[in-house]
């Protein structure tokens, strides 16, 4: 009776201890940053590479592979690449975020749903080839990036 009592406080502190790992294990604010600037240069590089494509000779399977990486991106989870603390700070180059972004968080959340819709319809366009298509939902995509850009880049 006793050692289920034991294993019970046991299994009950589990969690807590878990949490304590994590807390420990959480990455620094510059950490973060990077990982935010590296996952938006890549967005970028992967737009430029669509706009390239759409302003000059068209490559299907270009447009196809930035859109399908755009969407990956934009569909994984970005919420956790604005954690506390790294609202301020220096990743490969001074972070440009508002605090904005981190006191109006439903706002983001909802910024970032457009983006991932518009990323996941990019991407099923462009596995079509439908060229005018895709010129029409690119830039409804760039749209939601200038959004965020305009409600939570600094401006200084």
């Amino acid at each position: 009776m006793k050692q289920t009592s034991i294993l019970k406080y046991a299994l009950a502190l589990l969690p807590l201890l878990g949490s304590l790992y994590a807390i420990a294990d959480a990455p620094k604010p510059e950490q973060v940053i990077k990982w935010r600037q590296s996952t938006f240069q890549t967005v970028a590089w992967e737009t430029g590479r669509i706009k390239a494509s759409l302003d000059g000779q068209f490559n299907k399977d270009e447009v196809s592979k930035a859109a399908a990486a755009i969407s990956a991106i934009a569909n994984s989870g970005l919420s956790g690449l604005f954690a506390p603390g790294s609202d301020t700070g220096k990743g490969f180059h001074d972070t440009s975020i508002s605090a904005d972004a981190f006191s109006n968080t439903p706002h983001l959340a909802e910024l970032a749903g457009n983006f991932a819709k518009e990323a996941a319809e990019l991407n099923r366009i462009a596995a079509a080839g439908d060229q005018s298509g895709i010129k029409d939902q690119f830039g409804r995509l760039t749209k939601t990036c200038k959004a965020c850009h305009d409600d939570f880049k600094r401006k200084d």
